[in-house]
Protein backbone atom coordinates (compact mmCIF):
# COMPACT_ATOMS: atom_id res chain seq x y z
CA UNK A 1 0.00 0.00 0.00
CA UNK A 2 2.79 2.43 0.92
CA UNK A 3 4.62 1.71 -2.31
CA UNK A 4 1.56 2.39 -4.47
CA UNK A 5 0.63 5.60 -2.64
CA UNK A 6 4.16 7.00 -2.87
CA UNK A 7 4.69 5.97 -6.49
CA UNK A 8 1.38 7.30 -7.79
CA UNK A 9 1.43 10.54 -5.77
CA UNK A 10 5.19 11.17 -5.75
CA UNK A 11 5.23 11.22 -1.95
CA UNK A 12 7.53 9.71 0.67
CA UNK A 13 5.23 8.48 3.42
CA UNK A 14 6.64 5.83 5.76
CA UNK A 15 5.19 2.35 6.23
CA UNK A 16 4.33 3.23 9.82
CA UNK A 17 2.33 6.32 8.78
CA UNK A 18 0.35 4.42 6.15
CA UNK A 19 -0.24 1.60 8.63
CA UNK A 20 -1.71 4.08 11.14
CA UNK A 21 -4.01 5.51 8.46
CA UNK A 22 -5.14 2.04 7.44
CA UNK A 23 -5.86 1.17 11.06
CA UNK A 24 -7.84 4.39 11.50
CA UNK A 25 -9.87 3.67 8.35
CA UNK A 26 -10.25 -0.02 9.29
CA UNK A 27 -8.45 -1.16 6.13
CA UNK A 28 -6.71 -4.51 6.48
CA UNK A 29 -4.32 -6.39 4.27
CA UNK A 30 -5.27 -9.73 2.77
CA UNK A 31 -4.04 -12.88 4.46
CA UNK A 32 -2.45 -15.31 2.05
CA UNK A 33 -3.65 -18.80 2.85
CA UNK A 34 -1.23 -21.53 1.94
CA UNK A 35 -2.68 -24.82 0.78
CA UNK A 36 -0.58 -27.50 -0.80
CA UNK A 37 -1.97 -30.31 -2.93
CA UNK A 38 0.46 -33.00 -3.93
CA UNK A 39 0.03 -35.77 -6.47
CA UNK A 40 2.09 -38.69 -5.23
CA UNK A 41 4.09 -40.38 -7.96
CA UNK A 42 7.40 -42.14 -8.41
CA UNK A 43 9.80 -39.71 -10.11
CA UNK A 44 11.59 -40.86 -13.25
CA UNK A 45 14.52 -38.63 -12.32
CA UNK A 46 15.32 -35.88 -9.82
CA UNK A 47 17.85 -33.06 -9.57
CA UNK A 48 19.79 -31.47 -6.74
CA UNK A 49 18.83 -28.11 -5.27
CA UNK A 50 21.40 -26.22 -7.36
CA UNK A 51 19.67 -22.88 -6.78
CA UNK A 52 20.03 -23.36 -3.01
CA UNK A 53 17.76 -20.37 -2.22
CA UNK A 54 20.12 -17.96 -3.96
CA UNK A 55 17.43 -15.75 -5.47
CA UNK A 56 19.83 -12.99 -6.57
CA UNK A 57 20.58 -12.37 -10.26
CA UNK A 58 22.63 -9.92 -12.32
CA UNK A 59 20.73 -10.06 -15.60
CA UNK A 60 17.52 -11.35 -17.19
CA UNK A 61 17.18 -15.05 -18.04
CA UNK A 62 19.79 -16.14 -15.52
CA UNK A 63 17.47 -18.05 -13.15
CA UNK A 64 13.94 -19.23 -13.88
CA UNK A 65 11.42 -20.70 -11.42
CA UNK A 66 8.33 -22.69 -12.29
CA UNK A 67 5.27 -24.26 -10.69
CA UNK A 68 1.64 -25.25 -11.28
CA UNK A 69 -1.43 -24.25 -9.25
CA UNK A 70 -5.17 -24.90 -9.53
CA UNK A 71 -8.27 -22.70 -9.52
CA UNK A 72 -11.80 -23.94 -8.86
CA UNK A 73 -15.05 -22.64 -10.32
CA UNK A 74 -18.06 -22.43 -7.99
CA UNK A 75 -20.72 -25.01 -8.76
CA UNK A 76 -18.50 -26.87 -11.23
CA UNK A 77 -16.32 -29.93 -11.00
CA UNK A 78 -14.04 -28.42 -13.63
CA UNK A 79 -10.78 -26.79 -12.54
CA UNK A 80 -8.28 -24.57 -14.29
CA UNK A 81 -4.56 -25.19 -13.90
CA UNK A 82 -2.01 -22.41 -14.29
CA UNK A 83 1.57 -23.28 -15.22
CA UNK A 84 3.97 -20.34 -15.02
CA UNK A 85 7.66 -19.53 -15.35
CA UNK A 86 9.09 -16.60 -13.37
CA UNK A 87 12.38 -14.80 -14.08
CA UNK A 88 14.14 -14.04 -10.81
CA UNK A 89 15.81 -10.94 -12.25
CA UNK A 90 12.61 -8.89 -12.30
CA UNK A 91 9.98 -11.32 -10.91
CA UNK A 92 8.20 -11.17 -14.26
CA UNK A 93 6.12 -14.03 -15.59
CA UNK A 94 7.95 -14.80 -18.82
CA UNK A 95 5.62 -17.62 -19.85
CA UNK A 96 2.37 -19.18 -18.73
CA UNK A 97 -0.29 -21.60 -19.93
CA UNK A 98 -3.76 -22.38 -18.60
CA UNK A 99 -5.41 -25.77 -19.05
CA UNK A 100 -8.25 -27.97 -17.86
CA UNK A 101 -5.70 -30.70 -17.16
CA UNK A 102 -2.71 -30.79 -14.83
CA UNK A 103 -0.47 -32.95 -16.96
CA UNK A 104 2.92 -33.10 -18.64
CA UNK A 105 1.65 -31.33 -21.74
CA UNK A 106 0.74 -28.22 -19.72
CA UNK A 107 4.29 -27.82 -18.37
CA UNK A 108 5.90 -28.75 -21.69
CA UNK A 109 3.88 -26.11 -23.58
CA UNK A 110 4.76 -23.47 -21.00
CA UNK A 111 8.43 -24.29 -21.48
CA UNK A 112 8.16 -24.38 -25.29
CA UNK A 113 6.57 -20.92 -25.28
CA UNK A 114 9.37 -19.31 -23.25
CA UNK A 115 11.98 -20.90 -25.54
CA UNK A 116 10.29 -19.25 -28.52
CA UNK A 117 10.69 -15.89 -26.77
CA UNK A 118 14.25 -16.50 -25.54
CA UNK A 119 15.78 -19.21 -27.75
CA UNK A 120 19.34 -18.53 -26.57
CA UNK A 121 18.59 -18.38 -22.83
CA UNK A 122 20.42 -20.92 -20.65
CA UNK A 123 19.24 -20.22 -17.09
CA UNK A 124 19.19 -22.42 -14.03
CA UNK A 125 15.67 -23.87 -14.20
CA UNK A 126 14.27 -24.48 -10.72
CA UNK A 127 11.01 -26.20 -9.80
CA UNK A 128 9.39 -28.44 -7.25
CA UNK A 129 9.34 -32.21 -7.58
CA UNK A 130 6.03 -32.49 -9.40
CA UNK A 131 5.80 -35.42 -11.78
CA UNK A 132 5.88 -33.10 -14.80
CA UNK A 133 9.30 -31.75 -13.84
CA UNK A 134 10.75 -35.14 -12.87
CA UNK A 135 9.86 -36.74 -16.21
CA UNK A 136 12.68 -37.80 -18.52
CA UNK A 137 11.04 -35.89 -21.38
CA UNK A 138 11.27 -32.61 -19.51
CA UNK A 139 14.89 -33.32 -18.54
CA UNK A 140 15.61 -33.90 -22.23
CA UNK A 141 14.05 -30.52 -23.09
CA UNK A 142 16.29 -28.78 -20.55
CA UNK A 143 19.40 -30.61 -21.73
CA UNK A 144 18.59 -29.77 -25.33
CA UNK A 145 18.58 -26.06 -24.40
CA UNK A 146 21.76 -26.35 -22.32
CA UNK A 147 19.97 -25.48 -19.07
CA UNK A 148 20.83 -26.63 -15.56
CA UNK A 149 17.97 -28.31 -13.73
CA UNK A 150 17.41 -27.58 -10.05
CA UNK A 151 14.70 -28.91 -7.73
CA UNK A 152 13.41 -28.06 -4.28
CA UNK A 153 14.10 -30.54 -1.53
CA UNK A 154 11.27 -32.77 -0.39
CA UNK A 155 8.82 -30.78 1.74
CA UNK A 156 10.83 -27.54 1.39
CA UNK A 157 8.51 -25.19 -0.52
CA UNK A 158 10.65 -22.23 0.57
CA UNK A 159 13.32 -23.49 -1.85
CA UNK A 160 10.99 -22.20 -4.57
CA UNK A 161 9.95 -19.18 -2.49
CA UNK A 162 9.53 -16.40 -5.09
CA UNK A 163 7.45 -18.65 -7.33
CA UNK A 164 5.28 -19.71 -4.39
CA UNK A 165 4.93 -16.02 -3.47
CA UNK A 166 3.60 -15.13 -6.92
CA UNK A 167 1.01 -17.91 -6.80
CA UNK A 168 -0.08 -16.70 -3.36
CA UNK A 169 -0.30 -13.12 -4.65
CA UNK A 170 -2.49 -13.93 -7.66
CA UNK A 171 -4.87 -15.87 -5.43
CA UNK A 172 -5.05 -13.36 -2.59
CA UNK A 173 -5.32 -10.28 -4.84
CA UNK A 174 -7.58 -11.72 -7.54
CA UNK A 175 -9.00 -15.17 -6.93
CA UNK A 176 -10.08 -14.98 -3.27
CA UNK A 177 -11.64 -11.54 -3.74
CA UNK A 178 -14.13 -12.77 -6.33
CA UNK A 179 -16.60 -15.57 -6.92
CA UNK A 180 -16.25 -17.27 -10.27
CA UNK A 181 -19.26 -19.14 -11.64
CA UNK A 182 -17.91 -19.77 -15.14
CA UNK A 183 -14.70 -21.03 -16.67
CA UNK A 184 -14.67 -18.13 -19.09
CA UNK A 185 -14.72 -15.41 -16.42
CA UNK A 186 -12.02 -17.16 -14.37
CA UNK A 187 -9.81 -17.66 -17.42
CA UNK A 188 -10.15 -14.00 -18.38
CA UNK A 189 -9.39 -12.84 -14.83
CA UNK A 190 -6.22 -14.94 -14.61
CA UNK A 191 -4.94 -13.56 -17.91
CA UNK A 192 -5.83 -9.98 -16.96
CA UNK A 193 -4.13 -10.29 -13.59
CA UNK A 194 -0.87 -11.58 -15.06
CA UNK A 195 -0.96 -8.64 -17.50
CA UNK A 196 -1.51 -6.29 -14.55
CA UNK A 197 1.19 -7.97 -12.45
CA UNK A 198 3.84 -7.72 -15.17
CA UNK A 199 3.05 -4.22 -16.34
CA UNK A 200 1.38 -2.28 -13.54
CA UNK A 201 2.08 -3.83 -10.12
CA UNK A 202 4.91 -1.94 -8.42
CA UNK A 203 7.42 -3.95 -6.38
CA UNK A 204 9.68 -2.69 -3.63
CA UNK A 205 12.41 -5.14 -4.63
CA UNK A 206 12.47 -3.53 -8.08
CA UNK A 207 12.93 0.02 -6.72
CA UNK A 208 9.19 0.73 -6.99
CA UNK A 209 9.10 -0.28 -10.65
CA UNK A 210 6.94 -2.91 -12.33
CA UNK A 211 8.62 -6.09 -13.60
CA UNK A 212 8.47 -4.99 -17.22
CA UNK A 213 9.79 -1.50 -16.37
CA UNK A 214 12.72 -3.05 -14.55
CA UNK A 215 13.37 -5.49 -17.40
CA UNK A 216 13.25 -2.68 -19.96
CA UNK A 217 15.94 -0.81 -18.02
CA UNK A 218 18.20 -3.87 -18.26
CA UNK A 219 17.61 -4.12 -22.01
CA UNK A 220 18.37 -0.42 -22.44
CA UNK A 221 21.63 -0.70 -20.49
CA UNK A 222 22.63 -3.70 -22.58
CA UNK A 223 21.90 -1.78 -25.78
CA UNK A 224 23.94 1.23 -24.63
CA UNK A 225 26.83 -1.03 -23.67
CA UNK A 226 26.85 -2.74 -27.07
CA UNK A 227 26.60 0.65 -28.74
CA UNK A 228 29.62 1.93 -26.82
CA UNK A 229 31.58 -1.20 -27.73
CA UNK A 230 30.71 -0.70 -31.39
CA UNK A 231 31.82 2.93 -31.51
CA UNK A 232 34.99 2.12 -29.53
CA UNK A 233 35.97 -0.61 -31.97
CA UNK A 234 35.04 1.57 -34.98
CA UNK A 235 37.18 4.47 -33.76
CA UNK A 236 40.10 2.09 -33.17
CA UNK A 237 39.87 0.81 -36.74
CA UNK A 238 39.68 4.35 -38.16
CA UNK A 239 42.77 5.42 -36.23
Amino acid sequence: MTLFINRLNQTKYSNQYIHRLMKHLNIKSLIRRKKYNYIKSKPEQTAENILNRDFTTNKPNEKWLSDVTEFKVMGHNTKLYLSAILDLYDNSIVSYKISYHNNNQLVFETFDEVIKRYPHAKPIFHSGRGYQYTSRTFKFKLDEQGMIQSMSRVGKCIDNGPMEAFLEIIKSEMYYLNKFYSIESLLQSIEEYIEYYNNYRFQAKLKSLTPIEYRSQANLLKFLFLLSVYFTSTSSIMS
